[in-house]
């Protein structure tokens, strides 16, 4: 099986749209209430734009107001890592898919308090979202 995190960083330029390589692979941000699934209430599953890998279910979906999609859990927690990220002066928590490394988006302690508290906040761009 291929080691996805080793994939050359053209080859990802060329499998991606322009966005997507921007957010998953640059750790870009899209703008708020611009992404395609900010305002998705369909059911299905959220998986990774860049390798296809389950990531979120719409069942832990939940509107935060922020203008991304907002989860409370991951769906499989084996396939998404956290990392401690430093970046523009501040220190959040990167949400990345543990196949590819794709960058995801950040995860905050301000989610639903009836059920983990957590918010993982997910960039449209690095989704694709499979309906039930």
């Amino acid at each position: 099986m291929e080691d996805l995190k080793q994939r050359d960083e053209t080859d990802w330029k060329n499998r991606l749209t322009p966005q997507q390589f921007e957010v998953c692979r640059l750790k870009g941000t899209e703008p708020a209430f611009t992404g395609k699934y900010w305002n998705n209430h369909d059911s299905g599953m959220y998986h990774c734009v860049a390798c296809d890998a389950p990531l979120f279910s719409s069942q832990a979906k939940f509107e935060s107001g922020s203008g991304w999609p907002s989860f409370d859990s991951p769906a499989v927690q084996e396939n998404v890592e956290i990392h401690e990220d430093r970046s523009y002066g501040m220190v959040r928590t990167e949400v990345v898919c543990r196949q590819c490394g794709s960058h995801l988006g950040h995860l905050f302690p301000d989610g639903p308090r009836d059920t983990t508290g957590m918010r993982y906040c997910i960039n449209s761009a690095s989704l694709d979202f499979k309906k039930e």
